[in-house]
């Protein structure tokens, strides 16, 4: 009877909600509460394009119009109790947030609004009321995982933006090698953030009743879609990375490899996720990006390898100092300080025991750090094959775009961006190759 009669109520109120909107609406009123109550209505009809038009539209024509908008959408999000309400809210900052830049005032307000506590996307206390018990557990989780993801979307957007410039700085000369070595390491500080990204996609798995909502598969079309080019941007840097791990110090080889000993276990989950998405019908199968399996016998030969590489006696270790223990170390340099303290060094660094008694440990190493090589060469002859994904590589500036680790020396990181912010409001969003199916 109390869940019957909370139902009653949550319904009453957004129904009013709605009928104030539209009235104050035909008087001539319009201001940003209205706009966003109009724009997530407890419905299943998804976001209507002409509202995030106008949102995008007043963001650029007043930059004071942002913090406005995060004022309401905390409002909106943070007191209903409708799941339709709550999803078409997050759906409607997914979009505006794909939109804009780095820099943008809304992304600026975002971060403010959450930092002074008035919205909270992570932890959500989202709960649905006008369902059934057993179905508002799928919804809520649904609804909450949502919001985590783009509660993480704001972590990357909080990165040091001038780390990120200065790659793309790199990237255009001839680099020395401390100055690679730099590089390498402020990589490494951003490939977490997109594996924590790839961990929240999957996290946003639907489960029970929500899976047949058409809201719901609305919404998981514009999170996998984004997923790909995540994925896509991850493995071209861990792959310049792990050609770089025997250039690369102490402390940041142990710390590449964890990031690719991760990798590979979720490179499993994602393909799992990937494969329940193409059987739900989401997404095309042409748009799926290839996944390339990490195995574990490359996983076993690397931690062999840099385990004995940089295992020193224990005299040698207590004397490093702290700054002698984070410079720039190769193999060769290792063999020649054990040769100086007179340790033999004929024997091979892995010994693979076990199932891989029978395997040259040359052969496991060069497998380990050619196979991106044949990764590249495979995801290029998959690429050329499809013309809608030949405009991917084709046009730089589609990789301008969401989810991208280098970017403009203008515009800060965005997870997001699709395309230029001033072009983003005028009409219909242009034809955009990393979207094929528009917007």
């Amino acid at each position: 009877m109390k869940r019957r009669f909370q139902k009653v109520c949550t319904s009453l109120k957004e129904q009013s909600c709605i009928s104030y909107a539209k009235i104050a609406s035909a008087a001539g009123f319009s201001d940003m509460n209205l706009i966003i109550i109009k724009a997530t209505s407890p419905d299943d009809l998804p976001v209507h394009e002409k509202y995030i038009q106008h949102l995008l539209k007043l963001f650029s024509l007043s930059p004071s119009s942002c913090h406005s908008f995060t004022i309401s959408f905390t409002r909106r999000f943070g007191t209903t109790r409708s799941w339709r309400v709550a999803l078409k809210s997050l759906i409607l900052l997914h979009r505006l947030l794909r939109s804009v830049q780095g820099n943008s005032p809304l992304w600026t307000e975002l971060l403010w609004t959450r930092s002074n506590g008035l919205i909270s996307l992570y932890p959500c206390h989202f709960k649905d009321a006008t369902s059934s018990s057993t179905c508002s557990i799928s919804y809520t989780k649904f609804v909450t995982s949502y919001a985590h993801l783009l509660d993480e979307a704001l972590n990357c957007v909080a990165l040091d933006n001038t780390k990120l410039e200065n790659q793309q700085h790199l990237e255009e000369k001839n680099v020395t090698f401390q100055e690679k070595m730099k590089e390498m390491g402020e990589t490494l500080e951003i490939l977490p953030q997109l594996q924590s990204i790839i961990d929240r996609v999957i996290d946003c798995y639907p489960i029970g009743v929500a899976t047949k909502s058409f809201i719901v598969q609305s919404a998981m079309k514009h999170i996998i879609r984004d997923s790909f080019i995540c994925y896509t941007m991850f493995r071209r840097e861990i792959v310049a990375v792990m050609e770089n791990l025997f250039e690369m110090s102490y402390r940041n080889s142990i710390a590449a490899f964890n990031i690719y000993k991760k990798a590979s276990v979720q490179t499993n989950k994602l393909c799992e996720f990937y494969e329940w998405c193409k059987a739900k019908g989401l997404c095309g199968y042409y748009e799926y990006p290839l996944l390339e399996p990490i195995p574990h016998i490359q996983i076993k030969a690397l931690e062999s390898f840099l385990s004995g590489m940089w295992q020193l006696t224990e005299s040698c270790s207590s004397s490093l100092s702290d700054q002698e223990s984070s410079s720039v170390f190769t193999e060769e340099d290792g063999r020649q300080q054990q040769m100086m303290k007179g340790i033999e060094v004929e024997k091979p660094l892995i010994d693979l025991e076990g199932e891989y008694d029978d395997v040259s440990w040359e052969t496991v190493l060069e497998s380990s750090v050619s196979f991106c090589h044949s990764y590249d060469q495979i995801h290029s002859d998959l690429i050329n094959s499809n013309g809608c994904q030949q405009g991917l590589m084709d046009n730089d500036h589609s990789f301008d775009g969401m989810w991208k680790i280098s970017t403009y020396k203008s515009a800060a990181y965005n997870p997001f961006s699709q395309q230029s912010y001033e072009s983003s409001y005028n009409g219909r969003f242009d034809h955009n190759p990393l979207y094929p199916w528009g917007l």
